[in-house]
């Protein structure tokens, strides 16, 4: 491939050699010694070349002779190359070309501006042209000034966001979050096309990095981070409001806290004073974005720690507290009762009733007891004292057999008051 050579001249002569050149590319008729005219063997072909890049147009001739191929641009009507001469002051053009067979144009740096039709031409008579069209791509770029910066809104409130791009072809926008998760407008959808990504009444799951994505198939597709950050006063759940324990048993209170900006975060008891940290008390708090998992641990529950907590969170928009109640709960070896003279028992009661109540068969109240509570004389001991931790229906056994105790002894005292008063109408004065 041979390569044409550029013409340099002074400046004050290049209008005489634009002159020159037209007239050097008048038509020209063909010699009789000639049989055929020169030809086009094929079409031109369209180009695409990136911005920043070289384009290459080729025309192909065949039978050229004594011939003149030139290059120019359409829409200017300039003048770019004639045969192997650079006319154009452009030094991004050059010409080559291939045994006079295929002229190539080049175009160096491509830029928007080269965007349009060129044309080969051959000063036969009349002149033979044809035109092949260059198409420059640019990436896509998005502009800093229209484009959205982080935003800072409250929630409930209405917001639009922006992305100003540019690039040919025309880019497409898209708008994910930075994480992939689901963007939260109620659909499950993961992105949002076009330059606007409007949303109403934004809350607390819309707070996230969004990336707005230009891309036009020529690489490389460009992206830009948009943070959005919703500020709310903070919000308190209590799972559990009623907690027991009991007396020695380390007990973990919890509260689940939201807020934006971040909030302050502590325990108070009942009268507000705030539960001091160390000794047996140890507060903890886990945060995660705006949520914050509150605990109060204590690690040996004692009668003073009996009573109610708040957990409080406070931020610059408000404060709030959810409450938490902790109450005893009765140890499994608390199975004391205590009577009415004071006296605490182990569900015993007395086994010598005395033979004050009649007379004659000292142990017969003894007989009727013992077969009251459905004992065998000769099974178990009849000294045997009761037990009131056997449960409800051992205690409930004995009250009925204590009332029909006392109906006995009762009826036993009416005969014996009947008989003396026989006896004494009975003897002789």
């Amino acid at each position: 491939m041979e390569r044409a050579g550029r013409v340099t001249v002074p400046s004050r002569i290049a209008g005489a050699l634009v002159l020159g050149a037209a007239a050097f590319f008048l038509p020209v008729a063909r010699p009789e010694h000639i049989v055929s005219e020169p030809n086009f063997k094929e079409l031109i072909a369209n180009v695409t070349a990136p911005v920043g890049r070289e384009a290459i147009l080729a025309c192909i001739v065949k039978d050229l002779g004594v011939y003149k191929v030139a290059w120019l641009r359409v829409d200017t009507q300039t003048i770019l190359t004639i045969a192997g001469h650079v006319i154009t002051k452009n030094h991004r053009i050059d010409v080559k070309h291939s045994d006079h067979l295929i002229w190539y144009l080049h175009i160096r740096e491509v830029r928007e501006t080269d965007r349009g039709w060129y044309m080969c031409q051959i000063n036969t008579d009349p002149m033979k042209s044809q035109r092949g069209y260059l198409d420059v791509v640019v990436p896509p770029d998005i502009l800093d000034y229209p484009t959205s910066t982080d935003m800072v809104v409250r929630e409930g409130s209405n917001v639009t966001l922006r992305c100003a791009v540019t690039g040919s072809p025309t880019p497409t926008i898209t708008w994910r979050r930075e994480d992939s998760h689901p963007i939260p407008l109620g659909n499950g959808v993961t992105s949002i096309e076009g330059p606007f990504f409007n949303i109403t009444k934004v809350n607390r799951l819309h707070m996230g990095s969004y990336l707005c994505i230009a891309s036009n198939g020529v690489p490389p597709s460009v992206s830009k981070r948009i943070t959005l950050i919703v500020h709310f006063p903070p919000m308190i759940w209590v799972q559990n409001q009623l907690v027991g324990a009991r007396e020695g048993q380390q007990m973990t209170l919890g509260c689940h806290s939201e807020a934006y900006p971040k909030s302050i975060n502590y325990w108070t008891r009942d009268e507000g004073q705030i539960v001091p940290q160390g000794g047996k008390y140890e507060p903890s708090i886990f945060e995660d974005a705006y949520t914050v998992h509150m605990n109060l641990t204590i690690r040996s529950v004692g009668p003073s720690d009996f009573g109610a907590y708040k957990c409080v969170s406070k931020n610059s928009l408000g404060d709030t507290d959810g409450s938490i109640k902790l109450y005893e709960i009765p140890s499994s070896s608390g199975s004391r009762s205590t009577y009415g003279n004071g006296t605490k028992y182990k569900g015993k009661m007395g086994k010598n009733y005395g033979n004050n109540y009649v007379d004659g068969d000292p142990n017969v109240l003894k007989k009727i007891d013992l077969k009251l509570r459905g004992r065998k004389e000769n099974g178990r001991d009849d000294d045997e004292d009761y037990d009131e931790t056997s449960g409800a229906d051992s205690r409930g056994r004995m009250s009925a057999t204590s009332t029909l105790f006392s109906s006995l002894i009762f009826a036993i005292l009416s005969q014996r008051r009947l008989f003396g008063d026989l006896q004494t109408q009975l003897l002789p004065a």
